[in-house]
């Protein structure tokens, strides 16, 4: 299933001048940065992602939490954890708005989409901790630390 967000320009700074007026709908779901996810997102079940967000602290669900799609609604998708301590744990995430932190552009963006993103990949620092079924590695140049490949490997 593919989603996309609803972008704007925060209306305060607008205010502040004219040319805001003119960023089209398309130029705003061009744009790419850190911290949000894209315009389009294309998901399905099964698909792994990651959070961008903290959401729920309490049960597990922080910035960086790993997660599996198990079912797509409109505008909520269910999700199943896959990472310490709350590993099966089923949980539902809304769509919420999200601005950029440190914004590149002399606006301040404003896009209501999911606030995680797809995630087939990890860094080995981000894998520790976890017990995956199938992992593949791919090192096209030396490790970086000494215990990184242990981890890694186990």
């Amino acid at each position: 299933m593919e989603y996309c967000s609803a972008d704007s320009v925060d209306k305060s700074d607008e205010l502040l001048n004219l040319a805001f007026g003119v960023l089209t709908p398309e130029f705003l779901n061009s744009l790419k940065t850190s911290g949000i996810p894209n315009h389009k997102l294309r998901i399905k079940v099964g698909t792994p992602i990651i959070l961008l967000r903290s959401l729920d602290q309490a049960n597990g669900l922080c910035n960086g939490t790993r997660l599996i799609v198990t079912r797509l609604g409109t505008n909520v998708v269910e999700a199943k954890i896959i990472t310490e301590p709350n590993i099966g744990h089923r949980t539902y995430t809304p769509r919420m708005n999200m601005s950029p932190s440190d914004s590149p552009w002399p606006f301040k963006l404003i896009r209501r989409q999911f606030s995680f993103m797809v995630s087939f990949a990890m860094a080995i620092n981000k894998s520790q901790g976890q017990s995956l079924a199938h992992v593949g590695l791919y090192l096209p140049n030396p490790v970086f630390c000494h215990g990184q490949l242990y981890v890694a490997l186990s």
